[in-house]
């Protein structure tokens, strides 16, 4: 037997805000609220489905240092420029981690969040979870 992740939890001073952000980026939608907490998951995927959702948990404090989990994104159906466009426009923010700049061997983009939560932009595509 084994354990399956059925939601990654991230802290926030604001939940609905950075859920309905990172809704925006999936293309996901609220699946649930509670006591200040929000959840996003796939469109129609029932609680605890197959892909995990994420679950926005009120905290009063930021994020000391740095954290040592952070998301990989792929594009669905757009090159990586045209994403990292989109995803910016939609509140995320180029971030410097100490990666240097975009070549051959490094072939992603480090963005954050609203509330300054790092996340990677991949180059290549992956096919969506589902036809709309």
């Amino acid at each position: 037997m084994a354990a399956r992740i059925t939601a990654v939890a991230v802290d926030a001073l604001d939940p609905p805000a950075l859920a309905a952000f990172w809704a925006a980026v999936l293309d996901w939608e609220v699946v649930g609220e509670e006591d200040g907490a929000v959840s996003i998951g796939p469109p129609g995927q029932p609680g605890k489905g197959p892909v995990p959702g994420l679950d926005f948990l009120p905290t009063p404090d930021p994020t000391p240092g740095k954290v040592r989990l952070h998301l990989d994104l792929n594009a669905t159906d757009r090159d990586q420029a045209a994403e990292l466009e989109r995803l910016v426009a939609l509140g995320a923010s180029r971030a410097d981690v100490g990666q240097g700049p975009p070549s051959e061997e490094m072939t992603w983009v480090v963005l954050a969040d609203p509330e300054g939560n790092e996340f990677c932009l991949l180059a290549s595509t992956v096919a969506p979870l589902s036809a709309r």
